[in-house]
């Protein structure tokens, strides 16, 4: 009887691991997209071609996020018919608030909303196959309907409170901060950054 194979065995697991050949990474893309640019001049960040402090000086958020869904800043009127479309998003269907109920109060805000969008994704299911019309109509509800369910589990959680999800904001930010304090915010003191 031989204890070769038995010593082969021990002499593989006790073997010091050979190194790791160095990669270096530096300069290769990882990918291409027409989302946004990184340090393409230094340190910078563009969105489709604008300088992101461009967009942060100039623009509010329902711009920012047009122009990322969308694929162009929208002029006045469409950017008034999106934030329309944004406003009629914001419900949540009664099964995800029944979900949204029975969420502890000690949970991370982020575990909440990540829950929130598995069982929207549950009752309001993607098609398999769907045209970019209808992936970008997901990205925007999602966008409308994130702070609705933070801010229904908050309220629910910590005080036993029902409220509305309705709000006459015309923002995702105002809507946010009016859930949360159960009144109308104070009109946004940017100006649309759209110019054509």
């Amino acid at each position: 009887m031989t204890s070769a194979p038995i010593t082969e065995a021990v002499e593989s697991i006790t073997a010091v691991p050979k190194p790791k050949k160095s990669v270096a990474l530096s300069g290769v893309a990882a990918g291409n997209t027409a989302l946004c640019t990184v340090g393409k001049h230094g340190n910078d960040l563009s969105y489709r071609g604008y300088d992101i402090i461009d967009l942060a000086k100039n623009c509010d958020f329902e711009e920012v996020a047009h122009l990322l869904v969308h694929g162009y800043l929208p002029n006045r009127h469409q950017l008034a018919a999106y934030k329309t479309k944004l406003q009629a998003m914001r419900y949540l269907p009664a099964n995800v608030l029944a979900i949204l109920e029975n969420i502890p109060a000690q949970a991370h805000p982020m575990d909440v909303m990540r829950t929130g969008v598995s069982a929207l994704g549950c009752t309001l299911p993607e098609r398999e196959s769907q045209p970019i019309s209808e992936a970008r109509d997901l990205a925007d509800k999602l966008m409308a309907s994130l702070g609705s369910m933070l801010l229904y589990w908050y309220h629910y959680s910590h005080n036993g409170k029902i409220i509305s999800l309705e709000s006459e904001e015309d923002s995702i930010g105002g809507h946010f901060l009016h859930l949360l304090h159960g009144k109308r915010q104070m009109p946004s003191k940017f100006a649309p950054c759209t110019h054509r």
